[in-house]
């Protein structure tokens, strides 16, 4: 079967050929039939410190705004008003990269930072049409959760997109973590130390937006994240990925396949799921699982080697 998929693979995905945000988009075309009909596309990468996922990830949110009209961006695990990105993109207000100093640790990356750069640019060019940081500026004032358990977080992020897009009615392009966006109902997360199960904010999402929110998976085969990460586990759903043996594409989960292919992408699957915390010697235990491929994720854009995010350094200009 493996074989079967890998060339199915092979036949459909839709080759990147850079990860250069400023280069033209005409490798992510394909895309655009993908999710044009979306209200919020989510991009959930199985780890957020490589530099190749991140920057795929900008050059997708370029995408969206300007071929589609997606006008808010929403950055989880921070709150971009409370760190003032809102007011510089809107503005020019502040020092991208001081005021990213104040933000999660996660965020502080030159690949973050160049998307905020960009949507300031974006936003001098369209001063009657910008685009904007979605936060929780429309949730109810004085409230300060406390979360009890992962459930809990995974509703208020569910719940934050949701009322950003009923008060706003922006098409959202909603950047995360694989965890948090795969169409989770629920799902499992491990290690955390112990596994972790259940309904997560892409689950809520699909329920509450039906086909109208679209699960992108960014996943990877190797590499270094950025420490270094050996080859997924043959049972991983990325080890299929990876040997496809090309270096970065597009692949629609919805395409017409094979029965072989099909049994593939709908049967329970793992996928690797690396935070700030692995073990390489423990390599297996870092995953998602819980469900398929295609359950998850509506497509998924693969890279097969990564190298580190590029943290920011608060001596640059």
């Amino acid at each position: 079967m493996t074989e079967t998929v890998t060339r199915w693979i092979r036949d459909h995905a839709h080759r990147l050929t850079t990860f250069d945000p400023e280069a033209p988009s005409t490798d992510l075309l394909p895309m655009v039939d993908m999710v044009r009909g979306a209200q919020v596309v989510a991009l959930g990468a199985s780890t957020r410190q490589t530099h190749e996922l991140s920057a795929l990830s900008h050059r997708i949110v370029r995408l969206l705004v300007e071929e589609l009209g997606f006008r808010s961006v929403s950055l989880e695990g921070d709150d971009p008003s409370r760190v003032g990105l809102d007011t510089y993109i809107s503005g020019g207000k502040g020092d991208p990269r001081e005021l990213l100093a104040g933000a999660r640790p996660f965020w502080g990356t030159e690949e973050i930072l160049g998307l905020v750069r960009w949507m300031r640019s974006y936003n001098r060019q369209h001063p009657d049409d910008p685009v904007r940081f979605a936060g929780t500026d429309l949730a109810p004032r004085g409230r300060s959760p406390r979360f009890d358990d992962l459930a809990d977080v995974e509703r208020r992020l569910a719940e934050d997109t949701i009322r950003w897009h009923e008060g706003t009615a922006d098409r959202i392009v909603y950047w995360g973590g694989l965890a948090h966006t795969a169409n989770g109902d629920p799902r499992t997360v491990s290690p955390s130390p112990t596994p972790q199960t259940h309904r997560n904010a892409g689950g809520r999402l699909r329920e509450h937006f039906g086909a109208g929110y679209v699960s992108l998976g960014l996943t990877f085969h190797h590499g270094r994240a950025p420490y270094p990460v050996p080859a997924p586990p043959a049972e991983f759903a990325d080890a299929v990925l990876g040997g496809a043996g090309i270096d970065a594409y597009l692949l629609d989960l919805r395409a017409d396949a094979p029965t072989a292919v099909r049994s593939w992408l709908d049967r329970p699957t793992r996928t690797r799921l690396i935070g700030p915390h692995y073990d390489p010697e423990d390599n297996a235990s870092y995953h998602l699982s819980g469900g398929s491929l295609a359950d998850w994720f509506d497509a998924v854009v693969h890279t097969r080697k990564v190298t580190p995010a590029r943290f920011l350094d608060p001596a640059a200009n």
